[in-house]
């Protein structure tokens, strides 16, 4: 009996020193991972914090913001209203093209702006039902267009001018027929078009300044 229990308390011995064995490799996992996390940078004695996704809640548990980097290249900073709504967006898309935008608590885009092919930005504004009204841009051709539309999205009068600088004016029936037509060419002849509702054409002679 007696060698049976020192054997038995052997045991208990070598098991409580198992499970501080395991608890201090435990420990030591987390510091592992909490130095992976945060990074010195150089010989700063700041740190760097590395991660894909970072949330910012307030004292009520909701989310505010989200700052995310994405596999597609994708990424950017997201900004939400006390609901939790998302409202402001300031990213990066894959393709490099830096963006702004602002929507409605209902996800609806209110004004964008964006910047393509590092030459060639891009302002919208929207109403709340999501429908784009006014635009503005300048392509990578060195043209610029202004456009304005009706409550449903459509084009109805287009201001413009093409890479010589060249304006015109174009006006948009709600069939997206053109019906007015006003235009300077790069010589600086001036041209007037007018179409009525029966299909006659009016062309203004090009001696009209």
């Amino acid at each position: 009996m007696e060698s049976l229990e020192s054997r038995l308390e052997l045991l208990e011995r070598r098991c409580r020193r198992l499970q501080s064995v395991t608890l201090a490799a435990l420990a030591l996992g987390a510091l592992g991972v909490g130095v992976a996390v945060l990074r010195p940078v150089g010989a700063s004695t700041g740190g760097e914090l590395v991660a894909s996704r970072l949330t910012l809640m307030d004292s009520q548990g909701r989310t505010r913001a989200t700052l995310s980097a994405q596999e597609g290249g994708e990424g950017g900073l997201v900004l939400h209203d006390t609901q939790g709504h998302p409202r402001a967006l300031l990213g990066v898309d894959a393709s490099g093209s830096p963006r702004l935008r602002f929507a409605t608590a209902e996800g609806s885009m209110l004004a964008e702006l964006t910047v393509y092919s590092d030459e060639a930005p891009r302002l919208v504004l929207g109403n709340n039902g999501g429908s784009e009204f006014f635009s503005v841009g300048l392509m990578p051709d060195g043209s610029s267009r202004l456009e304005l539309a009706d409550e449903d999205g459509r084009p109805r009068a287009i201001l413009g001018a093409d890479e010589h600088g060249a304006p015109g004016l174009l006006l948009v029936d709600r069939k997206g027929q053109p019906r007015a037509s006003l235009r300077v060419s790069p010589k600086d002849d001036a041209s007037l078009v007018l179409e009525g509702q029966d299909g006659q054409v009016f062309r203004a002679p090009s001696s009209v300044q």
